[in-house]
């Protein structure tokens, strides 16, 4: 089994990236979509994914393609596997929904956030229930001190110290602005993850809006 691999990133797009390894060698590597988007400013530098590799099946189960599926920690890898023993999601579904960083959806699961969850690609409500029902006493050790946590939750804070909640009451009010959660979620995650930390709830809104406009 390929448990890591390392390279010169190529390229990248949604759900795979390209590594140039030795004697002219090339690997695509799946990855999920939110990897994808902490990667694409890396392109030509030395990156290393944590590994997984499986069987693809192809044309009703005809054809078996081996595929390799890489994560940024050892972290995200063991929250993969848990994620797709739910029923209902395989690999290539698991990748595809991750499209929020391991400790959100793992704060979503633990805090029966299906709204959260329903905001991932291919997670319906139906889904968000399941993954709820089967995981949300199972992914403590994943959840650490996730900025989205329910607001007043005082479990963890921020890098800066601050209590978690602003991002989730900024969550909340951006959502009823009428934007995607998901990507809400990820524009407010670029915010409290800058040198610059916002000070008050307005002050990350703001920034999220200039964001979004590309100021």
């Amino acid at each position: 089994m390929i448990a890591r691999i390392a390279g010169i990133l190529e390229s990248v797009d949604e759900s795979s990236v390209t590594l140039a390894g030795e004697a002219g060698m090339a690997y695509e590597v799946l990855v999920p979509a939110y990897t994808g988007m902490r990667l694409g400013g890396q392109i030509g530098q030395r990156v290393e994914l944590h590994t997984l590799c499986y069987l693809d099946s192809q044309n009703q189960g005809a054809t078996l393609l081996p595929r390799l599926a890489g994560f940024l920690s050892p972290a995200d890898r063991q929250f993969f596997d848990l994620f797709t023993s739910c029923k209902g999601i395989g690999n290539r579904k698991g990748l595809r929904a991750m499209a929020l960083e391991t400790t959100q959806i793992a704060t979503a699961i633990a805090g029966r956030d299906a709204a959260v969850l329903q905001s991932l690609p291919e997670i319906g409500r139906r889904t968000a229930e399941t993954i709820i029902a089967t995981l949300h006493d199972k992914v403590d050790a994943f959840v650490g001190a996730s900025a989205f946590a329910p607001a007043g939750n005082d479990a963890g804070k921020s890098a800066s110290g601050r209590p978690v909640g602003i991002a989730r009451e900024a969550l909340d009010l951006i959502v009823q602005l009428g934007e995607d959660r998901t990507q809400a979620i990820q524009w407010i995650d670029h915010v409290m993850h800058s040198d610059e930390k916002p000070r008050d709830v307005q002050q990350l809104i703001a920034r999220v809006y200039q964001i979004k406009s590309g100021t």
